[in-house]
């Protein structure tokens, strides 16, 4: 090969990389000018009890919170009796599969208890102040068929959030219907309404997001199939505390949807963060959860941003194969002192910044 040709090989190699890796390229999270003070939060499973959780340490930004199969705050330091989140988690909270639930008489989530937590996270600072929630709206839903969270752990979470002084007007429970652990939607191509297996994405005729959003901002005009130019994957590692990141479980990217009227102008628009449960991030199911949940066609046509951040397995360190939030405090090894359920927690710390960098202008 002549010295020529050599040269004009590894050109065009170097452009193929160069080309390759642009096509690659996640886009950074646009900084909008979204309103303020409108935002909410919702979850599945384990991106339930982060709901909640985000919720309480962050009420101030917050109107209102969605919880399917999800427990109250602090969930994990319900059990007087038992000091360990992880083992509360596993047995108070959720049921691993196989086994008998509760766990060795292990008491539901106590209310009370949750509550005096609660108080004492307020008086210390490392929460928001409780008043800020008395005038959100909840919505909290149970599958009768839901073996891994039971339904008497999200009846104690509604009876935390009337213990907080919030009334039965501003709460949708929806504990009837025949579903199994998983997000519900009324597409017939999702699993049958009873199972619980992956993806976790279930045809009960329900319209689930529609649901849950509108408990939260009023009624909401009809869906429209979204545009799929408007989904957007962007950099999530830089509103992760960057020495902290390999800590947090979480994925480097993540996505966003910005409908067609808050890209000309955000002004007009809320954000609503939607957090999958375990096994359901990116790295497990690409963005089925984002694209299948039935989010992005009620934000399309009612001003709706919509933020999804991801959650990675790992199964080292920190402890997560599932690829689960955190709301039992693996982010600190599981080993005190605990800041899972503060304002210090750091994935709550990147769903802050990235909200806050949609609301920046």
């Amino acid at each position: 090969m002549t010295m020529f040709k050599r040269l004009v090989s590894i050109s065009l190699a170097l452009t193929l990389f160069i080309l390759g890796s642009l096509s690659f390229a996640s886009d950074e999270l646009p900084k909008l000018n979204a309103i303020k003070n409108q935002s909410s939060i919702s979850g599945l499973s384990s991106g339930a009890f982060m709901a909640t959780q985000y919720h309480i340490a962050y009420s101030q930004d917050l109107v209102g919170v969605a919880a399917v199969a999800g427990g109250p705050w602090q969930c994990a330091a319900s059990n007087p009796l038992n000091p360990n989140p992880l083992s509360t988690a596993t047995s108070t909270c959720t049921c691993l599969k196989g086994l008998p639930c509760p766990y060795l008489g292990a008491p539901f989530p106590d209310v009370s208890e949750i509550y005096n937590l609660a108080k004492a996270a307020e008086e210390a600072g490392s929460i928001d102040k409780l008043e800020n929630v008395l005038d959100d709206k909840i919505y909290l839903f149970s599958g009768k068929q839901d073996k891994t969270v039971l339904t008497p752990v999200v009846d104690s979470a509604n009876d935390f959030y009337q213990t907080l002084g919030i009334s039965d007007e501003q709460i949708l429970y929806d504990n009837q219907v025949d579903a199994g652990h998983a997000f519900i939607t009324n597409q017939e191509v999702d699993l049958d309404c009873p199972l619980s297996q992956t993806p976790f994405i279930n045809d009960c005729q329900y319209r689930q997001a529609r649901i849950l959003l509108e408990q939260i901002y009023g009624d909401l005009d009809e869906s429209t199939p979204y545009k799929t130019d408007n989904l957007i994957k962007f950099e999530q590692k830089p509103f992760v505390p960057q020495y902290r990141f390999n800590i947090s479980s979480m994925n480097s990217e993540a996505y966003v949807y910005i409908p067609t009227d808050c890209q000309q102008d955000a002004t007009q628009c809320r954000v609503h963060v939607a957090l999958h449960g375990c096994e359901q991030g990116m790295q497990s199911l690409d963005d089925k959860y984002v694209t299948g949940t039935g989010y992005l066609d009620v934000a399309e046509t009612n001003q709706l941003i919509v933020l999804f951040p991801q959650v990675d397995k790992s199964s080292f360190i920190p402890y997560n194969p599932k690829g689960c939030w955190d709301f039992w405090g693996y982010t600190n090894n599981s080993w005190p002192p605990y800041t899972y359920y503060t304002k210090e927690a750091i994935q709550m710390q990147a769903i802050k910044a990235m909200l806050d960098h949609l609301t920046a202008g």
